[in-house]
């Protein structure tokens, strides 16, 4: 069944044409007028309230027609979930940089719902998984200690904003207290007045100009500049220097687990969460961040973040499996010359975003931007048109 699905327009989406949401939705809806002047951000697929998508041919809500035949979703996900689809599938298209954020657990994300239901729109847990599509940018994730420690003592601005006492205890501790030590800096750096954020950050980035090309490298002074030029005086800009800077080819992907800081920076991807749309924020934004709160959830542990690797599940197919249990991710390419595929049946409902390419599908003709909506067991045979270039779709579900 197609999906009409919902487009999210947030200020660090890619304008127009030049985003590949707009793109995929023009190409499926001919009728869809794409507004040049606009940021087409995120495309959504599932049934979160925020964005819920529609079959298509009937204009029934994904989730009312889930919840009247729960047999589509599999005995599996019905035994897990009750009658919920468990995984929200999006296309991101990024201009510049989301707000640095974190997402609670399941258990602390019950708790901020009870508590404060409208900054907090509901009581899931929100781990992530992000594919590139594009050359892809991201934060993830507090860096080795060492490479924090090294910027600390290279960038005098950055000492001053974080504090000579944090900075010393955070230098000198032995290995044992490092994530207390750097919970102490981080706070300090995240409450420091924003004044004097401001100034330190003009002071670093007037500095930059005069230095040369090796120290520039060194401390990122390209990346920092982009930053500061989309959002000047932000206490976020000054995170690149503690979290991992990420960068992805097409293809490639990562996990981001809950309380595990980020932030996407540039390019377009493919991502897939639990169903939740609950964000605590660190910077990088002109909205309200809970600092407190991120203090309280924010996991200290300093590592190199790895790439997720996909399992290779056929000639055609990729799956990636984060430790999750809400979803997965199939990548399917088919080269120019293969005239079918059969989709492996899979024990959960699943959603199928067509990227590239043109099939038959149920008699049916579908193309770039096409959802497909697929219950749990359907044998579903694709029969590929105009193979002149690698088809290429992604298909989300349950991990379980």
């Amino acid at each position: 069944m197609e999906l009409k699905c919902a487009v999210q327009t947030y200020a660090w989406g890619k304008l127009g044409m030049n985003s590949i949401v707009a793109s995929l939705i023009k190409s499926a809806n001919a009728d869809f007028v794409v507004d040049e002047q606009k940021t087409y951000a995120e495309l959504w697929m599932g049934t979160h309230e925020n964005g819920p998508s529609y079959l298509k041919d009937t204009d029934i809500p994904l989730q009312k027609y889930i919840q009247e035949n729960t047999v589509a979703l599999g005995s599996n996900v019905v035994q897990t979930f009750c009658s919920n689809l468990p995984f929200l599938f999006k296309v991101l298209s990024i201009n510049k940089a989301l707000s640095i954020q974190v997402h609670p657990n399941k258990q602390k994300a019950k708790e901020l719902h009870e508590l404060y239901p409208d900054v907090y729109k509901d009581p899931n847990h929100k781990p992530e998984l992000a594919i590139a599509l594009s050359p892809f940018e991201a934060l993830c994730g507090f860096r080795p200690i060492d490479e924090i420690k090294d910027y600390v003592n290279d960038i005098p601005e950055l000492l001053a904003v974080i504090g000579e006492t944090n900075v010393r205890r955070l230098t000198q501790t032995n290995d044992s207290m490092i994530s207390d030590a750097l919970q102490h800096s981080f706070h300090s750096l995240m409450t420091c007045d924003s004044n004097e954020v401001a100034r330190q950050l003009r002071n670093l980035i007037d500095r930059l100009h005069n230095t040369d090309d090796c120290y520039r490298q060194r401390v990122k002074a390209d990346l920092l500049e982009r930053l500061h030029n989309d959002y000047p005086g932000d206490i976020g800009c000054f995170t690149i220097y503690l979290f991992n800077y990420v960068t992805m080819l097409p293809g490639e992907a990562i996990y981001i687990g809950p309380n595990v800081p980020h932030a996407y920076l540039s390019g377009d991807c493919i991502e897939c969460m639990a169903c939740s749309d609950n964000v605590i924020r660190a910077g990088l934004t002109p909205k309200p961040k809970d600092i407190e709160t991120l203090i309280q959830v924010l996991s200290f542990e300093c590592k190199s973040i790895e790439k997720i690797q996909p399992s290779r599940e056929d000639t055609f197919t990729q799956v990636f499996r984060p430790p999750v249990s809400e979803f997965a991710v199939a990548k399917i390419t088919l080269p120019p010359g293969q005239p079918s595929y059969n989709l492996k049946p899979r024990n959960s409902a699943s959603i199928l975003l067509i990227v590239n390419g043109k099939a038959k599908i149920s008699s049916k003709i579908f193309s770039r931007g096409s959802v497909l909506f697929i219950s749990a067991n359907d044998k579903v045979e694709i029969k590929v048109l105009c193979g002149c270039h690698p088809m290429l779709m992604f298909q989300a579900f349950s991990n379980i």
